[in-house]
C-alpha cells in the first residue's frame, strides 16, 4: 500500500523537479524569475529551502507556464509533465486517409498493435479479406493505371495484417453482406462472378481463421456503429471518409471498446453462424 507524501516530500519533491524542468528547458533562474515577474531570491529559496515550504500558488502556476510542464507535475500530483492542453493535443489526432487499400497511417498503426486484439466496424466488407479481383473492381477507378502495382504492393501488407497474432473480432451491419450479396447500393453492377468468388473466400477465411478472426453481423435499425478501428487499449481510430479521427486516452478508448462489445453481444448472427449464413446466401448471387 502506497503512503501519503508528507508536507516535506511535496516541498523535495517540488523542489526536484523545479530543478529538473530548468535544465531541460535551457532557461536560467534569472531568466525564470523574469517571466514569473518574482525576485530571483524568491526563486532561489525555492529550489534550495530543505524544509516544508512551498510558494504560493500564483508562484508556482507562474513557473509551470514559463516551463511548458503542468503545475501537477511540479507538485508530484502527476507523473506526465505535459500541460492539460499538450496531454489533449496528443490524446487527439486527425489525419488524412487517402482513397486506399492500406495507406501508410492504417498500416503503422496496425504494427503499433501487433498482437493486441483489434475490433473493427468497416466501411464496407473488410479490405484484408477480399479476393484482387474484388479489390480492382473497387479501387480501380480510384487508382487509375496504378491499380494493379497499387494492389500487388497492398496484398503484402494485408498479408503481414493476417499473420501478425492479433485476434480479429469485425462487426458487419446486416444490409452490408446483403447489399453485396444482391449487387445493390454500394455494390451496384459487382459481377456475379467477382461476388461468387468474394463469398467463397469469406466462408474459406472465417472457417480457417475462427477463432483468430471473428466477424459478427448486427441489426443496424438497433444498433448504429460508425466506421471504426479500435487497436486493443492503443487508440480507436474513426474514418469520417476524407480522414482519420484517432483517440489514444484511456477512457475514451474504453468507452468505444465498450460500444464494440454491444454491437458483438446483441449481434443478430455470431461468428461461428457467419459462414453457414453466407453459404445460404450464395445462392442468391444472380
Amino acid at each position: 500500500m502506497s503512503r501519503m507524501p508528507t508536507k516535506l516530500t511535496r516541498a523535495q519533491e517540488f523542489r526536484l523537479r523545479l530543478a529538473q524542468a530548468l535544465k531541460d528547458s535551457g532557461i536560467t533562474q534569472s531568466a525564470l524569475a523574469r517571466g514569473i515577474g518574482a525576485d530571483r531570491s524568491t526563486l532561489s529559496q525555492a529550489l534550495s529551502d530543505t524544509g516544508t515550504r512551498l510558494p504560493g500558488a500564483h508562484v508556482i502556476g507562474a513557473c509551470a507556464s514559463v516551463l511548458g510542464v503542468s503545475s501537477d507535475w511540479l507538485l508530484g500530483l502527476s507523473d506526465r509533465p505535459e500541460t492539460a492542453a499538450d496531454l489533449l493535443s496528443n490524446s487527439f489526432e486527425v489525419s488524412h486517409a487517402p482513397r486506399a487499400l492500406v495507406d501508410e497511417q492504417i498500416f503503422e498503426w496496425h504494427r503499433e498493435a501487433a498482437g493486441y486484439k483489434i475490433r473493427h466496424v468497416p466501411a464496407t466488407l473488410p479490405d484484408m479479406l477480399k479476393t484482387e479481383e474484388m479489390l480492382t473492381w473497387e479501387y480501380g477507378p480510384h487508382l487509375g493505371r496504378t491499380a494493379k502495382q497499387a494492389i500487388n504492393a497492398s496484398q503484402d501488407r494485408l498479408n503481414w495484417m493476417r499473420e501478425a497474432g492479433s485476434e480479429y473480432e469485425i462487426a458487419l451491419p446486416l444490409y452490408e453482406i446483403d447489399c453485396f450479396i444482391r449487387a445493390t447500393g454500394y455494390y451496384a453492377g459487382l459481377p456475379v462472378a467477382i461476388r461468387r468468388a468474394q463469398t467463397d473466400q469469406l466462408i474459406a477465411l472465417t472457417e480457417q481463421l475462427y477463432p483468430r478472426l471473428r466477424i459478427y453481423q448486427f441489426d443496424a435499425r438497433r444498433l448504429y456503429s460508425a466506421p471504426v478501428t479500435i487497436f486493443g487499449p492503443l487508440l480507436a481510430v474513426f474514418y469520417t471518409g476524407g480522414h482519420y479521427m484517432a483517440f489514444r486516452d484511456r477512457r475514451r478508448i474504453e468507452t468505444f471498446t465498450s460500444d464494440f462489445d454491444t454491437l458483438v453481444r446483441e449481434a443478430r448472427y455470431t461468428a461461428r453462424e457467419f459462414p453457414t449464413l453466407l453459404t445460404e446466401m450464395r445462392q442468391m448471387i444472380r
